[in-house]
């Protein structure tokens, strides 16, 4: 299988913009105060405007965008996205006009937070940038704005979606789950548990149809930063449908789909105090700086599960390093003070 599908995702348009393979490194030092033997994939470093796992995505979203004789790309997310300063950065690679309808969706009016980290990055990319409430009301108004200003500069545009997450960006992490999976081989350790974050559902639904395509059994563990379990496994379940039809794979059945809302917190890009531990404990331990948002918290619940003994003792776990280190500095109220007790 995993011939026909290389030959299948060679057949999508695609323009390289990541720094490929990504590192696959031990944590020796953090995973031995957990009791497991611990890995990382450093998808963080995939290069292109400060790395994180949307570049895998924006290399087939952007491929396609140019094969449609697109010079315009319009996409959405928070005003700290990720997603929206990695499409910002591919855009500028690529020569394509780039609009970002960022939305305040973390109820956030620091400086840092609203012209610091991602933002600021956004600016330097040349984005153009619309900042909405989060109200469904104030973004139709602000896509109809960006409608009409496009069409009335005969701009050929590509909407993509929040996330990059629909089966052609999902295709990205199918290969990175065939390169996951070689990581393992080459490692020599027998990969039980991958950990990761997960909140439009692309990653995850990539990732899992990539590893079952390599014929690795690994158990896919989401842990959702945006939405709640049931709302975030729907989202995961219907893109890892739609990217199984797009690449004739087997569908991925439903119990394979597992997703862990008890690390989200609050809500969505709200700190938590075990978000802040995690976080603080990669840095001084191993060096390797995660985000507030998404991997400080997938981190977190990687700490509780391997506590609560939820891993196989004779196995290895990775945890997927999604990326976001730029929203660090837009955090830094939190994580630069004392330590929660």
């Amino acid at each position: 299988m995993t011939e026909t599908l290389q030959q299948r995702l060679g057949a999508l348009p695609r323009t390289r913009l990541a720094n490929l393979p990504t590192p696959f490194e031990p944590l020796d030092r953090f995973g031995a105060a957990l009791g497991v033997p611990l890995w990382i994939k450093r998808d963080d470093l995939t290069g292109l405007g400060l790395g994180g796992n949307k570049v895998r995505k924006l290399e087939f979203l952007i491929g396609d965008a140019i094969a449609h004789g697109c010079d315009t790309v319009v996409t959405f997310g928070a005003l700290q996205s990720n997603h929206a300063r990695q499409t910002a950065a591919a855009c500028a690679k690529s020569g394509l006009r780039c609009v970002l309808i960022l939305t305040t969706a973390v109820a956030r009016t620091s400086p840092s937070y609203t012209s610091g980290g991602n933002v600021l990055l956004d600016q330097l990319f040349g984005a153009e940038m619309l900042v909405v409430d989060n109200t469904p009301e104030a973004i139709d108004v602000a896509i109809n704005d960006v409608r009409s200003r496009l069409r009335a500069d005969g701009a050929q545009a590509k909407w993509f979606p929040a996330g990059g997450s629909n089966a052609i960006g999902a295709a990205g992490y199918v290969m990175a789950g065939l390169e996951l999976a070689q990581d393992a081989q080459q490692a020599g350790i027998d990969l039980t548990d991958v950990i990761l974050a997960t909140s439009t559902g692309g990653t995850q639904a990539g990732l899992l149809l990539g590893l079952r395509a390599a014929d690795s059994n690994a158990r896919v563990h989401g842990i959702a930063v945006f939405h709640d379990a049931a709302s975030t496994s729907a989202a995961v379940t219907e893109l890892a449908d739609d990217t199984a039809r797009l690449l004739g794979l087997p569908a991925v059945p439903t119990s394979e789909i597992i997703i862990n809302d008890h690390y989200l917190g609050p809500s969505y890009g709200v700190p938590t105090d075990g978000m802040i531990t995690a976080l603080r404990q990669m840095s001084s331990t191993e060096g390797v700086l995660m985000d507030p948002v998404y991997s400080g918290k997938a981190t977190h619940g990687l700490m509780e599960m391997a506590g609560a003994g939820a891993f196989s003792a004779s196995g290895a776990v990775a945890l997927m390093h999604t990326g976001g280190s730029p929203s660090v500095f837009a955090y830094g109220e939190e994580l630069g003070a004392p330590a929660p007790e």
